[in-house]
């Protein structure tokens, strides 16, 4: 007979893409993980992992049998979730992944109290820059800063994301302080490299422009590149939420030039066709409430 924990214990691994992250993420043994796998190959009568040292790749059982998986396994949740719902609880599993900087100077320290008030629910927060695709690598939804493409996600916006050109002290006197966008051209730059170095989008009265400045450093983590800036490397575009304490502490200076830079957003997003969980919904509205408009973090905006 097939059971279900198999199923679900198939999902996650494929998911997690390993047996040692699935059992972390199930909260199981790797020993009972990989003996809910057996049983399940042993049920369907085929293999749907090929195991190595170094990986897991999916058989071509696996391959056609990974989407009813999903399916079943989505139910199951589903049919939990309701039943949570109807004793008006918040409660049960949510996987959410966010950004490293904004996870951990702001969304933490939002998220604990809720969760104190919420003993019952079970979130996994995953804290990583790489780019995630929420359906495939089984989040209930992702957070994120700035243009959100995917169509095939529902966001919701958490709050304004102001963008904030920034320089420290040094480097402005000993390279000058841009006036234009234009002057912008002759500075070094450092930038996001999970947004390239096209990333500095203006706003003008005949629409957005992009200024590409020299490349001073690029580099994957917005605590480095506001730390990068306060060295004197050049100047860097960064959200308020990062840049804010180190403008506070005269670390860096806001530099304004003759156009403002494009307004973003902080999104949380879900996978389209799936309906949001009530927890989901729940935890974006305390996030709204926590981070305000203006959100708290803006410098110019913040009392």
């Amino acid at each position: 007979m097939m059971r279900t924990e198999g199923i679900v214990t198939f999902v996650a691994v494929v998911e997690s893409g390993s047996i040692s992250e699935a059992a972390r993420r199930l909260r199981l043994s790797k020993s009972v993980v990989s003996e809910r796998l057996a049983e399940l190959e042993k049920t369907l009568g085929g293999l749907l992992l090929q195991r190595t040292t170094r990986k897991l790749t999916l058989t071509e059982n696996g391959l056609a049998f990974l989407e009813r998986a999903r399916r079943i396994t989505r139910e199951i949740e589903a049919a939990a979730e309701e039943m949570s719902e109807r004793r008006g609880e918040i409660a049960g599993p949510l996987r959410i992944a966010a950004p490293v900087t904004f996870g951990r100077m702001h969304l933490g320290p939002a998220l604990y109290p809720f969760l104190v008030q919420h003993p019952n629910l079970e979130l996994t927060l995953d804290i990583d820059d790489r780019r995630v695709d929420p359906a495939a690598d089984g989040y209930d939804a992702i957070i994120r800063h700035g243009p959100l493409s995917e169509s095939r996600l529902i966001a919701w916006k958490l709050a304004p994301s102001r963008r904030m050109l920034t320089a420290s002290s040094d480097y402005l006197a000993r390279c000058g302080t841009p006036r234009t966008l234009q002057d912008l051209e002759q500075h070094k730059g450092i930038f996001y490299t999970n947004r390239g170095i096209a990333d500095w989008r203006f706003q003008t009265s005949t629409g957005n422009v992009i200024v590409r400045a020299k490349l001073g450093l690029a580099i994957n983590n917005g605590d480095m590149m506001r730390d990068a800036a306060i060295a004197g490397l050049g100047l860097a575009l960064l959200p308020a939420f990062i840049a804010g304490p180190a403008i506070r502490d005269g670390l860096l200076q806001e530099v304004e030039v003759d156009h403002k830079p494009e307004p973003e957003f902080i999104f949380m997003a879900h996978p389209q066709g799936r309906k949001p969980p009530a927890k989901l919904r729940a935890i974006a509205d305390h996030l709204k409430t926590v981070f305000g408009h203006p959100p708290y973090w803006d410098p110019g905006t913040a009392g």
